[in-house]
């Protein structure tokens, strides 16, 4: 029964990397286990059987979860955006009573510095989620064709730096790529890839995208790992500044994906009843901790 919760967890966490402006982060945390998913990837080979039977259940939920809901989130967001979008404001709102509780049982003196840190992150979010309104198309599109020696090392970076949108909760790495101007190269490069055309070229830049992307999540979790040793409550003030910025990010994002959406009656109602329905989920989920 705990594998199936860890899959049905992983599930819902990898269809969080196909959303923009949802991040797997966020909803990690949301589902009370973001911490034990930081340790088993920081010490995986310390403990390694017992990491094993942590993020395999994950894994296989995440791997599921991409490969056949990617067109159906797609399809849900095209032909009900309301409801859809309502729905994962709700997991996250869901998760949000776990967190804040966590936070106030903490002995530690709540000092001013904790607040300013959750208002930098939360500014932090709101600057990637408005990024085309304050930066106009962005910091423009990647040409990945012909990729020169810096070109790769910019990928492994950027590839990094994707990593740190997976780990921390509240930015969406697809912000980040579009921000970055690497989102559609490197969407396009994979789509490329699949179909077997230009095969070396697309697998040298996939390649070092993707070593960026492994030797990010390992570092980025042993940071996140001090700092929830050392500074624990600071930490988790930042990240309630991540989760409470990214309920507005995550409509904005879709905005800026869709387009205009049409308002109606039924969409409006159906959506509060999955934003309801969301809440619930994310709340029940986040209280089945795995210690």
């Amino acid at each position: 029964m705990k594998s199936l919760i860890l899959v049905i967890k992983g599930f819902i966490m990898g269809i969080a990397n196909i959303i923009p402006g949802v991040s797997g982060g966020t909803l990690a945390l949301t589902l009370g286990i973001y911490e034990q998913f930081i340790g088993a990837i920081s010490h995986f080979f310390e403990k390694l059987k017992e990491n094993l039977k942590f993020l395999i259940p994950i894994l296989v939920g995440m791997v599921l979860a991409i490969v056949s809901m990617s067109n159906v989130i797609s399809s849900s967001f095209e032909h009900y955006p309301i409801p859809t979008t309502l729905f994962f404001m709700g997991l996250v709102l869901g998760g949000i009573p776990m967190l804040s509780g966590f936070v106030k049982d903490k002995k530690e003196k709540k000092e001013i510095s904790s607040y300013v840190i959750a208002l930098i992150t939360f500014s932090f979010v709101m600057i990637l989620a408005f990024s085309e309104e304050i930066f106009g198309s962005g910091l423009g599109t990647a040409n990945l064709e012909n990729v020169s020696t810096l070109g790769y090392v910019l990928l492994f970076v950027v590839g990094m730096v994707t990593a740190a949108t997976m780990i921390i909760p509240g930015v969406s790495g697809s912000l980040v790529l579009m921000l970055l101007g690497y989102y559609l190269p490197v969407v396009n490069t994979i789509k490329d890839f699949t179909k077997l055309n230009n095969l070396f070229p697309n697998f040298l830049i996939l390649g070092f995208f993707g070593l960026g992307v492994l030797l990010g999540i390992v570092l980025i979790s042993k940071l996140i790992e001090f700092l929830l040793h050392k500074y624990e409550t600071k930490t988790y003030f930042g990240v309630l500044g991540f989760i409470i910025s990214s309920i507005i990010a995550i409509p904005v994002s879709v905005y800026h994906e869709i387009g205009d959406i049409t308002f109606s009656v039924p969409q409006v109602l159906l959506g509060i009843v999955f934003l309801g329905i969301g809440a619930f989920i994310g709340y029940k989920l986040g209280g089945e901790h795995n210690d």
